[in-house]
């Protein structure tokens, strides 16, 4: 296990930014976390970075306490809004953090042109970063963060500056890490990022983690069933919204959000014993954008 987080609390004043969660990540998991603005997210991170005490419960990175000098040394961390001596060259960049981080001096020179290899920017080492583009700062910035080769990296939106090349370059770096057996924690907006780019997810609410997993259980286990029928009725609507899975309706019928297959004929009866007959029913999977959206749903 790389990442553990066990009965994590965490209060600003009255506010309860994280309540009671638990989480674990193993080697090579891509795990995106998401949630609204303000749902706890950074909260999370920063417990896990070493940069918040949480008030009760435990963060681990791999085995070792998270706020402690070898779980910190476990851990990688590219923020959102990073700073580079725009006035070194990417080479004086590395070897700076490889200082930073105590790499060996015996161990530098390897360590630095690994790095330069897995980010694509061997060969562009002796230029000066005011004279890289937005995508080749991202990907230094990132070939700091996994320098000193870290069990863990927290990649906070990685990709939301970019334009399409720039996240595939990132998505591919992301990539290769996995193949490694680094583990990827990953804070992201773009969700068509995170559809294509984590193995596992994790949906938080206003300091609640209420669902995490495998990204194909959710994308597989959640459908949507349209329903076109004769007719609707206000207890129709109000039993499906008390069950919290009415997505939509208009005059020609509703639809559902489904979680087993089972469940389409057993709606379909319970309907037509109703005495409304059922024209047509269509399901189909649902994007993470629509996971995300019910999920978030009070």
């Amino acid at each position: 296990m790389i990442a553990l987080a066990e009965n994590i609390f965490k209060y600003y004043g009255p506010t309860l930014a994280c309540e009671n969660i638990c989480l674990s990540l193993e080697p090579g998991h891509v795990f995106g976390l998401l949630g609204p603005n303000g749902a706890g997210k950074s909260t999370l991170v920063k417990i896990f970075l070493g940069m918040v005490r949480a008030d009760s419960g435990r963060a681990e990175i791999n085995g070792y306490p998270a706020s402690s000098p070898k779980g910190r040394k476990a851990a990688g961390y590219l923020p959102e809004l990073f700073r580079l001596y725009e006035w070194l060259t990417g080479y004086e960049w590395l070897r700076f953090n490889a200082r930073v981080y105590g790499i060996p001096a015996r161990e530098e020179a390897d360590a630095i042109q690994r790095t330069l290899d897995l980010v694509g920017l061997a060969g562009r080492e002796r230029e000066r970063i005011q004279g890289y583009s937005k995508g080749m700062q991202q990907r230094l910035a990132l070939g700091a963060a996994i320098l000193h080769r870290p069990a863990l990296v927290f990649l906070d939106e990685p990709t939301s500056a970019l334009d399409p090349v720039g996240r595939i370059e990132v998505r591919d770096i992301i990539g290769r890490l996995q193949a490694e057996g680094t583990t990827i924690f990953l804070n992201s907006h773009l969700l068509s990022e995170v559809e294509m780019t984590c193995t596992h997810l994790g949906f938080i609410r206003r300091g609640q983690l209420i669902a995490s997993g495998a990204r194909e259980n959710f994308m597989q286990s959640s459908s949507e069933l349209r329903l076109e029928l004769g007719g609707l009725s206000h207890d129709l609507l109000a039993y499906y919204d008390n069950q919290g899975i009415l997505m939509a309706h208009d005059e020609k019928g509703i639809t559902l959000q489904v979680s087993d297959p089972e469940a389409v004929p057993r709606i379909i009866r319970e309907i037509v014993e109703q005495g409304i007959a059922v024209y047509r029913a269509e399901t189909r999977s649902l994007g993470l954008e629509e996971i995300f959206l019910a999920m978030m749903r009070d």
